[in-house]
């Protein structure tokens, strides 16, 4: 997992926690890193999962509401540093649609080690889309997050739906459903 998530993950902690809990969380964390992080680096997904479930503990905040929440912090700083994906997208399905056709091509130019999730977009109906979340890691909460901040972004009237293990075991659908 690329050591930006790391950072961003703790700077997140640290805006919503403070750093005593930042602090906390590493001290009782137990990671092989020694949690010594940089955004260019390449971190084992395990100490994420440690991290986040330490904080769980620690803030008596259930693991999916802090992975949904990080989705949206993450979303926020995907906005600032890299506004003309968003941009040029003009709307939320059409940049859903750029995920993995550009996006994460962009992503692997920079990172060619990178071992990023999937996402298969497709239109089921007129305003209806799809999207299958496919990631070895089962960060589907942080992708419902990074979504549901993205409809807030683009101010579309959207609805989000989540089914896990479809249409496979380790995978989640999310149907997005426009307003009429």
């Amino acid at each position: 997992m690329k050591g930006v998530v790391f950072t961003e993950f703790t700077d997140f902690v640290e805006r919503q926690m403070g750093i005593d809990m930042v602090d906390r969380m590493f001290d009782e964390s137990q990671l092989a890193s020694g949690g010594a992080y940089t955004s260019v680096g390449t971190y084992d997904h395990r100490e994420m999962v440690a991290l986040v479930t330490t904080l769980s503990r620690l803030s008596g905040t259930p693991v999916p509401v802090l992975l949904k929440a990080f989705g949206g912090h993450l979303l926020g700083r995907f906005l600032i540093g890299y506004p003309a994906f968003f941009q040029q997208a003009g709307s939320l399905y059409a940049f859903i649609e750029s995920i993995d056709r550009h996006i994460h091509v962009e992503v692997r130019k920079l990172y060619p080690d990178a071992e990023l999730p999937s996402f298969s977009a497709r239109t089921i109906a007129p305003g209806v889309m799809e999207l299958d979340y496919r990631s070895s890691r089962g960060f589907a909460d942080l992708a419902e997050g990074l979504l549901v901040a993205a409809i807030a972004h683009y101010r579309e009237p959207v609805s989000l739906q989540r089914q896990d293990n479809v249409p496979e075991p380790a995978a989640t659908r999310f149907t997005l459903s426009k307003a009429v």
